[in-house]
């Protein structure tokens, strides 16, 4: 898997705002294929900092209806990536 597809995109809840401050963890949500090594990887790669630990979790799909029609939406892939003391990772910059 090419590592530049492993990311799709950083989750800024209140959670891992509050995950960010205290043990310097941060959300992504990632290929659904993508391994802990390869998140890893990705995010060294991408943001020049050094990671401590990966945790993944697959997250389910919510059923949703219209009327008399159930749906499901699709699931996708969390991953919480430590980052070593002192690196950081800003996404909103002077906001």
């Amino acid at each position: 898997m090419n590592l530049s597809d492993v990311i799709k995109r950083p989750l800024i809840t209140e959670k891992s705002t509050l995950l960010k401050g205290v043990a310097n963890s941060v959300l992504f949500a990632v290929d659904f294929r993508a391994n802990k090594k390869e998140v890893r990887e990705a995010v060294e790669k991408h943001f020049k900092v050094k990671v401590v630990d990966v945790r993944t979790m697959n997250v389910a799909g919510k059923t949703k209806r219209r009327g008399r029609t159930v749906g499901l939406r699709p699931g996708w892939k969390k991953a919480v990536v430590t980052l070593k003391e002192g690196d950081k990772i800003e996404f909103f910059e002077g906001v």
